[in-house]
């Protein structure tokens, strides 16, 4: 009879550790915004592509993930984001104001006196970003910062 009594408590203390860990691991479940669909490389982020879930701790590892959907919307992908998967750092980026390759605007400016001339974009640039730019009259390389007008205006010495 004893030993019964021994493997009902023993079963007991089982299933309270069980419903314990069970209790622990659901308070520090992490809640992610993750994407409902696929979102592919260059796409801009929506409020509707995105959705949350909950993630255990040892699960994330030591990875840095986005945590809010605020940080997400209206960016872009860097590259293919897989539903349902949490979102790294820097696989987003402000959205494109010149796209590579693209005829810009180029602006001089100097003491008064502003220069106006056109060039492609040698790479991709967000409002503030410094590209490269090749003249087109003159085939010289120079560099600037664009503007969110999508003019680029250069820097002193380039």
């Amino acid at each position: 009879m004893s030993n019964r009594v021994g493997l009902m408590v023993r079963g007991l203390a089982a299933v309270l550790l069980v419903l314990v860990s069970a209790r622990l691991a659901a308070a520090e479940e992490k809640r992610l915004p993750v994407p409902a669909v696929s979102i592919r490389a260059g796409e801009l982020i929506r409020d509707d592509m995105i959705t949350e879930r909950a993630f255990a701790p040892n699960v994330l590892g030591v990875a840095m993930f986005i945590e809010g959907r605020q940080i997400l919307v209206g960016r872009m992908a860097r590259r293919t984001l897989l539903p349902g998967q949490p979102i790294p750092t820097n696989s987003v980026e402000d959205p494109w104001t010149i796209a590579r390759g693209a005829m810009v605007k180029v602006v001089v400016e100097d003491s008064g006196l502003s220069i106006v001339t056109y060039g492609a974009a040698m790479q991709s640039g967000a409002t503030g970003a410094l590209i490269p730019v090749r003249n087109t009259d003159t085939g010289v390389i120079i560099r600037g910062v664009v503007q969110p007008d999508g003019t680029v205006k250069v820097v002193d010495g380039s």
